[in-house]
């Protein structure tokens, strides 16, 4: 989120219109609860994971609107003057719930709920899901990519080919949650602390009088971390060969070490098996082999399943830009609203059953084997429910309630974090690296089936019996 704007008018113009009505309606106080939550993995994976927290709790630090934005609500002449009064002192007061970032999430269950005033609940819509939706889309695809690379660092690179500035920057930090180890954007590093990385590119070798030039000069400047790029010309007969001349001329007899070579082209899966017979021969077994070259999760896949000889992967536009799949289809719905004291359910009903939602202020508690120590189920019960954790229960799938499965040795987690209470910040937010080791731990308790790119197992999100018969009574009421 670019720091140089203000952010509030950042929002779809009919969140206004409703403020409007609401207000108008006596209803701006009217306190309300919405979920925001998604309906399908991307790429058919079996989980996602959650990101875009930070940015969502930096909007709403500093969520106020200047004289120059109610000049241009007053300019549409379609809001009241105490409507724009309002908004001109604005003051937030919602309670926010979250997972935190790094959390492995599924479809139709909470990752953030607002509760507050309607008219506030209302505009904090848009950017909620535009952070969301992106940085969880690109976090899921990034950690796609280095479950692919098994072991192998995996670095951000899409910088360029992002869809504008914000997108690079929030980008590169979500695939660092994701599992990524670096980026070449270098914003990133005195922003987040996330390490940035680069050497060359083609530029570089094709301005000098030779290939050989070009490794020399670099080698010479930076001899404690030299990398290569090999393929300007022909990997094999000349970027190779070169390499490992300005490795025995330059840097060994000063002490020092061929870091790596990286090759952005061609078939690199033979690429890179010729690469490390021959620096093997050349006794150069520490020179690792780079490659990048419009990666993604398969065609890593396939080529370690070809042998490939690859040690680190440089991955840009099909992970900044989620390209097989770009678009994370969060959506923000009303669940319900406050009424003499007494929170009554809402629901959404629809055709697509897919689009039905799920009323209720709610709770998510994530159930883990105490055998096994991996995630077993998640459970959405109604916020005022309780449960005796330390006995046996019963679980059943919500569309199909005569799948039941009954779980004895677990240990159940609240899923949902308190965010924010009154208005306040109660949230301590974590470093990048921090929801980086987060993400690799939790995502570490998924059994190994539902990781699985094609076919993965399904994940049990199941309803409490309290919610499931809300639910069904609403859809009885209201769709017949």
């Amino acid at each position: 989120m670019n720091p140089r704007y203000n952010n509030a008018l950042l929002c779809d113009f009919y969140e206004f219109t409703m403020g409007n009505g609401y207000f108008a309606n006596g209803m701006k106080d009217t306190i309300s609860c919405f979920d925001l939550f998604f309906r399908k993995v991307p790429d058919q994976g079996g989980f996602a994971i959650a990101a875009g927290l930070e940015t969502v709790i930096q909007y709403i630090q500093d969520l106020h609107f200047t004289p120059e934005d109610i000049e241009y609500l007053r300019s549409k002449h379609t809001f009241s003057e105490k409507f724009l009064e309002y908004l001109a002192h604005f003051e937030f007061t919602c309670d926010i719930d979250a997972v935190e970032e790094g959390t492995p999430v599924f479809p139709n269950e909470p990752i953030i709920t607002v509760k507050g005033p309607a008219i506030q609940a209302q505009l904090l819509e848009t950017m909620l899901l535009l952070s969301v939706n992106h940085q969880s889309l690109i976090a899921t695809k990034a950690h796609r990519i280095v479950t692919a690379a098994q072991g192998r660092d995996v670095f951000e690179f899409g910088s360029r080919r992002a869809q504008g500035n914000d997108a690079a920057i929030l980008g590169a930090r979500a695939a660092y949650i994701g599992g990524c180890a670096g980026t070449a954007c270098s914003i990133c590093e005195p922003r987040y602390g996330i390490p940035a990385v680069g050497t060359m590119a083609h530029a570089w070798v094709q301005m000098f009088p030779s290939e050989y030039d070009a490794f020399r000069a670099y080698a010479e400047l930076y001899p404690d971390g030299c990398t290569l790029l090999i393929d300007t010309y022909n990997v094999l007969k000349s970027g190779l060969p070169n390499a490992i001349r300005v490795h025995k001329e330059i840097l060994q007899p000063t002490g020092h070490r061929l870091k790596g070579i990286r090759i952005d082209s061609g078939d690199v899966a033979y690429l890179s098996k010729k690469a490390r017979n021959i620096l093997d021969e050349a006794g150069m077994k520490d020179c690792k082999i780079f490659i990048s070259n419009s990666l993604d999760e398969y065609i890593i896949r396939d080529i370690l399943s070809q042998g490939a000889k690859i040690d680190y992967f440089g991955v840009g536009e099909r992970l900044i830009t989620s390209r097989s799949e770009p678009v994370f289809g969060g959506v923000y719905k009303l669940v319900a609203i406050e009424k003499n004291g007494t929170m009554i359910p809402k629901i959404k009903c629809s055709e697509n059953v897919e689009k039905i939602t799920t009323p209720c202020e709610k709770k998510v508690y994530r159930l883990f084997s105490n055998a096994t120590g991996k995630m077993e189920a998640d459970l959405i019960t109604v916020a005022d429910e309780t449960f005796d954790f330390t006995q046996p229960i019963t679980l059943f799938h919500p569309d199909f309630p005569w799948k039941r499965k009954t779980f004895e040795n677990y240990t159940a987690k609240p899923l949902l974090c308190p965010i924010y209470r009154k208005g306040k910040l109660v949230y301590s937010i974590p470093s990048a690296q921090e929801s980086r080791q987060y993400c690799m731990k939790q995502t570490e308790t998924l059994w190994e089936e539902i990781k699985r790119f094609e076919n993965p197992e399904n994940y049990y999100v199941d309803l409490s019996e309290k919610l499931w018969q809300i639910k069904r009574d609403l859809l009885v009421r209201n769709h017949g």
